[in-house]
């Protein structure tokens, strides 16, 4: 076991080393390698797990079996976190998000308008009723619709969110190529974790969506 006087010796060694480079006039800095996906480079793994089969059916579907926007304080929601958790110079009313600065990824369009701004479920409530939701009760849905844990909701323009509808990524994806990365993780992220199937075709986007992310680990 390493004791403390000999971390504190290994970091001390290290920063001379460091230094001694700067004194020779190298060059000490570091190229910043491609971000890691949240779920540690497994993405691969968890997409591997995924079952696949059919899209079910839209039968006894409606928004209102997935329970949202969950109350978080007296004039706010999830949606109040999601804008505050993605928007720059936020200004509250309470804790209600009243203005900001919101990027959205799928497109590149800026706003400052919170009204302007839709809260994305990653995985749409649609597609994961077809996916297995629809034999949840209308508790476990809403916990589901309102998961600020899992990257399953995200801040981004309106018409970018209208026009994904519940489209899954064999069917629509965004704009903004090199979002591609993040949004086929955050999309098998989800689903992995919620445990809902894909289909084959979804499943062929997700993987050709990961082939050109060096940080996927592919099965």
């Amino acid at each position: 076991m390493r004791t403390r006087s000999g971390a504190r010796g290994t970091a001390a060694a290290a920063l001379a080393a460091v230094l001694a480079l700067g004194v020779g006039g190298c060059d000490v800095s570091l190229d910043e390698p491609e971000a890691p996906p949240s779920s540690a480079g497994n993405v691969g793994e968890q997409l591997a797990e995924l079952t696949v089969a059919k899209a079910g059916s839209m039968r006894g579907y409606s928004r209102e079996r997935f329970p949202h926007w969950r109350d978080t304080g007296t004039n706010c929601d999830v949606r109040d976190s999601v804008l505050k958790r993605d928007g720059e110079d936020i200004r509250l009313s309470g804790c209600n998000v009243v203005a900001g600065h919101w990027e959205s990824v799928y497109d590149g369009r800026s706003f400052t308008d919170p009204s302007d701004v839709d809260v994305d479920h990653m995985v749409p409530l649609a597609n994961a009723w077809r996916s297995g939701a629809n034999e949840w009760d209308d508790a476990r849905r809403g916990e589901f619709a309102n998961d600020l844990t899992r990257p399953q909701l995200i801040a981004v323009s309106a018409s970018s969110n209208r026009a994904k509808g519940d489209q899954d990524p064999s069917q629509w994806k965004p704009a903004n190529r090199s979002y591609w990365c993040k949004y086929a993780e955050s999309w098998v992220t989800v689903k992995h974790h919620w445990r809902l199937t894909v289909t084959s075709a979804e499943k062929a986007a997700l993987s050709d969506m990961l082939e050109g992310c060096t940080w996927a680990n592919k099965p």
